[in-house]
């Protein structure tokens, strides 16, 4: 796979992901407003505790994806080092079908943690 093929699927990926990341967020911010309208209390109310998981599921959403930005953005500092698709710990080339599905790959199958 050519380096400009992969930096173009990074940077597609990672707009997915921060599009992902925006949408949480706004959900997050929603679900606190949606608390703050109703003035519920998270231990009495079973709909604050209905606000509390979904808040808490919105921001785990959240904080998954911005672990993924993380690893795309350090894919595409690899990319132009031109280490990119070589693994980490015996300089072997990642599978092309690896890096398809786990772009932010580091290391080869073999040692995959």
């Amino acid at each position: 796979m050519g380096t400009h093929h992969a930096e173009r699927r990074l940077q597609a990926r990672l707009a997915e992901v921060e599009a992902r990341i925006a949408a949480q967020r706004r959900l997050v911010d929603g679900i606190v407003e949606s608390a703050r309208d109703a003035n519920v209390d998270d231990e009495h109310d079973p709909e604050g505790a209905t606000l509390a998981w979904e808040r808490q599921q919105a921001a785990a959403l959240a904080a998954e994806a911005e672990t993924e930005r993380a690893g795309l953005l350090a894919a595409l500092e690899r990319v132009a080092a031109g280490t990119y698709g070589v693994c980490e710990v015996c300089g072997r080339p990642i599978p092309a079908a690896r890096l398809e599905v786990r772009p932010g790959a580091t290391r080869c199958v073999v040692h995959a943690r």
